[in-house]
């Protein structure tokens, strides 16, 4: 992987010319809020539909509430899995940044020099495995969030601070981890987001101000009485 922008013509190096020259002739203002985007917009986006997501499923019912809430919970777990698994990966690669291996490149962040190697992008895996557990919430918001990594990741290629091979790398970990661990997680989280649901103290956190907890049903007693009276005088 490392060889493969290292000499020649390739596509990986010439796709990274090519994005990385808009960055050259854009204005200096553009270029700056690219840089801004990428290091706090975009995450802090990525933070918000969480939030967002974390609104609507409270108003749901309890069995959807706790799939979502499960879901929530696994996308920033998966994004710490994720990250946690780049690291030997990328000592195992070593691919060195672009800007150290190739002449021309504009880089519009200079802090990415103190870390040498740059397959995979943390950034890309970051942001996708937020966005791809954002869709086993929520299908919808989900596609938001993955539409937020994609521009990440071409954020990237436009500082000059990564391949777009680095780029795509980190979307296929993000994703990987993600998916392939979701049964495990969803597995293990559901459970505890339905015990939290049915904590008077921590219910809110589940369930929205206002909605009534469901009920168990009872077969005897006075309400069992009142529900079968109920339920003739509806039939008759």
């Amino acid at each position: 992987m490392a060889a493969l922008a290292t000499g020649g013509p390739n596509v990986d190096v010439s796709l990274l010319y090519g994005v990385n020259a808009l960055a050259r002739y854009a204005p200096a203002a553009v270029d700056r809020a690219v840089v801004l985007a990428s290091s706090f917009g975009i995450p802090l986006l990525m933070v918000l539909l969480v939030l967002w997501c974390w609104r609507g499923a409270r108003r749901q019912e309890p069995a959807a509430a706790a799939e979502t809430f499960a879901a929530l919970l696994w996308a920033p777990l998966a994004a710490v899995v994720a990250l946690a698994v780049n690291v030997p990966l990328r000592q195992l690669v070593g691919r060195n940044r672009p800007f150290h291996m190739h002449e021309g490149l504009h880089v519009l962040e200079p802090a990415a020099s103190q870390s040498l190697y740059s397959f995979v992008s943390d950034h890309a895996t970051l942001t996708m495995a937020l966005g791809m557990g954002l869709f086993l919430a929520r299908r919808r918001i989900g596609l938001i969030g993955i539409g937020l990594a994609l521009a990440e990741g071409l954020s990237r290629v436009y500082m000059g601070v990564h391949y777009p091979t680095d780029v795509v790398g980190g979307f296929a970990l993000g994703t990987a981890v993600v998916l392939v661990l979701a049964p495990l997680a969803m597995a293990a989280l559901t459970p505890a987001v339905r015990a939290v649901a049915r904590s008077p103290r921590a219910a809110r956190l589940v369930r929205a101000r206002g909605l009534a907890r469901p009920r168990p049903v009872e077969l005897g007693g006075e309400r069992g009485a009142g529900a079968r009276t109920h339920d003739s005088d509806l039939a008759a």
